[in-house]
C-alpha cells in the first residue's frame, strides 16, 4: 500500500520537529491531500504531531481513492502520530466527519476522532483491509462552543500502515437505531441449566446483561411445529415478554417452516405439505396473524418482522420458489398483509443471505419491486468468512439503500473468539483457514468485527444504516440444547461464536452493542 519512493522520504524526516498548528477555519481544507503532492510530510491545511518526534510517519503519496494523493501513516520503526486540522467559527450543533481509508491492521490503534469540539471525544476505528479495497467510514459529535478537532492517528508497529483520502466535515449525525441480539435458542438453553454471567462473574438474566451492554432489540425465530416444541408460537410469546420487560424492541423471524429455513432449505411445513398454492396463502396469512396478533394482545407487539428467512431462493418450496416469481411475490403479499393488518407500524423487512453480493440483491429485489411485493427493510446476513470482505457489504448496502429507498438492516452476523468445542460437535468454523484476515479468533479479534461491521452499516449514506443484529450471543453448549429439534444429542456447533466463553462469562465484543 506504500511505495520505495514513500519510504525514502519518510526515512529523511524521521528526526523532524512537530510541525505549528494550521490557520484555524470553520472548513477543512485540502481533503483530497492533493496539495502538495507526493512526500509532503505535513500536508496543506494539516498539522502533525508526534510526541515522540515521527512526524515523518505521516506523509502525502501518490494513489488516492479519488485524485491523484492520499495520506499515509507508516514508518520503518514503531510509531505514533496524528494528522489534524482544528476548526473555528462552527455554529454549534451536531457534525459528521467522514473518510474513506485503508488499513494494514495490527496496529494498537488506528481512528479517526473528533475532539475538543465541548463534548465527548468520538472516534471510529480502521478496519483492516488486506484486499486493498477503500472503506468509507463516520463519526459524528455534538459541537458546543464552536470549535472542533478533526484527527487521524495511529499507533503502530514498524511497517504497518494506514491510507486516508477523501475527508469529510459538515452538519449530520450518525449511529444506529438497532443493535439488536438474536435469542431464539436462549429459553431452551436457560429451560436445560444453561447460566450466564457478567464480564466480572456475577450470574444473572443473560437478556439483562446483554441489554446492560447496550442491546436493544431482541430477535426470535418462529418454526410452525418443530419437534422440540421450541420457537413455536407459545415459546415466543414466553420470550417475547422477557424482551419487552428489559425495555427492548422485537423483531419477529418467521421461517414459515418446522426447521431452519435459508437458501438451501425451505422446507413446507408438516401440517401445510399437501396444501394447493391458494391455500398455501392463506397459511401465510393466518399463521403470520395468529402469532403477531397474540403478541399484540399481551402487550408485546412487534415492532419488526421477517416474512421468511434468508430467502434467496424463495420460500415454501417449491409453490414459492425464485423459479415462480408471481407465486413468491403472492406469499410475500400475504406475510406482509398480515402483519400490517395486526399493527401498521410493524416494520417489514425481507431478509437475504450473502449480504456482499450485490447481483444478487439486485436481481431479487428487482423482482419483487417489479410484483408490487411491499416492505419497509431489507435486512442481510453476513457473515464474512462466508460472504466476502467488508467493502462488498459496504458496496451493497450503499447501492440497495439508494435503488429502493429503503433502510437496510444487518440482521445476522457473528464471529468466533476461540476455534476449539466446548461440546465435542464438530463448529461451523474451527480452523485457522476458515478466519477472515485481520481478525484472530480470540475476544479481541471477535470484538473488532462486530465493530467493523456496525462502523460499515453506520456509513451507509442519509441515514439508511439501520442497525445490526449479532447472531445467537447465547446460545452456548447447554446438554439438549443442539442444532437439531429432533436429536436432544446433538451439539450445536456455534458456543464459540457466542457472546459468553466457555466460563459463561459475558465477552468483550458484547460491548459494542453500545455503539452510538
Amino acid at each position: 500500500m506504500r511505495s520505495a519512493a514513500a519510504a525514502a522520504i519518510a526515512a529523511l524526516f524521521l528526526t523532524a520537529l512537530p510541525s505549528p498548528p494550521a490557520e484555524a477555519a470553520a472548513t477543512l481544507t485540502n481533503t483530497g491531500f492533493e496539495s502538495g503532492g507526493t512526500g509532503t510530510a505535513t500536508p496543506a491545511g494539516w498539522s502533525t504531531y508526534s510526541a515522540g518526534g515521527q512526524n515523518a510517519a505521516s506523509f502525502t503519496e501518490s494513489g488516492g481513492h479519488s485524485g491523484g494523493y492520499r495520506l499515509s501513516h507508516w514508518s520503518s520503526a514503531a510509531y505514533k502520530v496524528e494528522t489534524y486540522q482544528h476548526l473555528t467559527g462552527l455554529a454549534d450543533g451536531t457534525y459528521t466527519l467522514g473518510a474513506w481509508v485503508r488499513s494494514s491492521g495490527g496496529q494498537n490503534s488506528a481512528y479517526l476522532a473528533l475532539r475538543n469540539c465541548g463534548s465527548a471525544e468520538q472516534r471510529t476505528d480502521l478496519p483492516p483491509t488486506p484486499n486493498g479495497a477503500w472503506i468509507r467510514l463516520v463519526t459524528s459529535i455534538k459541537v458546543t462552543g464552536g470549535q472542533c478537532t478533526v484527527s487521524l492517528n495511529s499507533d503502530a508497529g514498524a511497517g504497518q500502515w494506514i491510507n486516508v483520502d477523501d475527508v469529510t466535515f459538515g452538519s449530520g449525525t450518525t449511529g444506529l437505531t438497532v443493535r439488536g441480539v438474536d435469542v431464539s435458542s436462549l429459553k431452551k438453553s436457560q429451560d436445560l441449566g444453561g447460566t450466564y454471567r457478567t464480564a466480572a462473574g456475577v450470574t444473572g438474566d443473560p437478556l439483562a446483561i446483554l441489554k446492560s451492554a447496550g442491546a436493544n432489540y431482541g430477535r426470535l425465530k418462529v418454526w410452525v411445529n418443530p419437534a422440540d416444541g421450541y420457537n413455536d408460537k407459545a415459546r415466543v410469546l414466553a420470550s417475547a415478554q422477557r424482551i419487552k420487560a428489559q425495555g427492548m424492541k422485537l423483531l419477529v423471524d418467521f421461517h414459515y417452516s418446522d426447521i431452519w429455513a435459508d437458501p438451501g432449505a425451505q422446507t413446507k411445513p408438516a401440517a401445510w405439505a399437501g396444501h394447493s398454492y391458494s391455500q398455501l396463502r392463506t397459511d401465510v396469512y393466518q399463521h403470520t396473524y395468529d402469532v403477531l396478533n397474540a403478541l399484540k394482545a399481551q402487550g408485546t407487539t412487534a415492532d419488526m418482522v421477517q416474512i421468511g428467512n434468508e430467502i434467496n431462493t424463495g420460500m415454501l418450496w417449491p409453490e414459492g420458489s425464485t423459479n415462480n416469481w408471481s407465486q413468491l411475490a403472492g406469499l410475500l403479499k400475504s406475510g406482509a398483509s398480515a402483519a400490517k393488518a395486526v399493527s401498521s407500524s410493524t416494520q417489514v423487512a425481507l431478509h437475504l443471505a450473502h449480504g456482499g453480493d450485490n447481483s444478487l440483491y439486485r436481481w431479487w429485489f428487482d423482482n419483487a419491486t417489479a410484483q408490487g411485493v411491499s416492505f419497509d427493510v431489507i435486512a442481510l446476513s453476513f457473515y464474512g468468512y462466508w460472504h466476502g470482505p467488508l467493502s462488498d457489504l459496504q458496496a451493497n448496502l450503499d447501492d440497495i439503500s439508494a435503488r429502493y429507498g429503503k433502510k437496510v438492516l444487518v440482521v445476522e452476523t457473528a464471529y468466533a473468539f476461540r476455534l476449539d468445542s466446548e461440546d465435542g460437535h464438530e463448529n461451523i468454523i474451527d480452523t485457522q483457514a476458515e478466519l477472515i484476515s485481520g481478525y484472530p479468533a480470540s475476544p479481541a479479534g471477535q470484538a473488532a468485527w462486530l465493530r467493523d461491521v456496525m462502523n460499515v452499516v453506520e456509513a451507509v449514506p442519509n441515514g439508511r444504516g439501520l442497525g445490526v443484529v449479532y447472531w445467537e450471543p447465547t446460545w452456548t453448549a447447554v446438554t439438549g440444547n443442539g442444532w437439531d429439534p429432533a436429536d436432544p444429542s446433538s451439539g450445536n456447533a456455534w458456543e464459540n461464536q457466542a457472546l459468553f466463553d466457555y466460563d459463561s462469562k459475558l465477552l468483550p465484543a458484547a460491548g459494542w452493542l453500545g455503539h452510538r
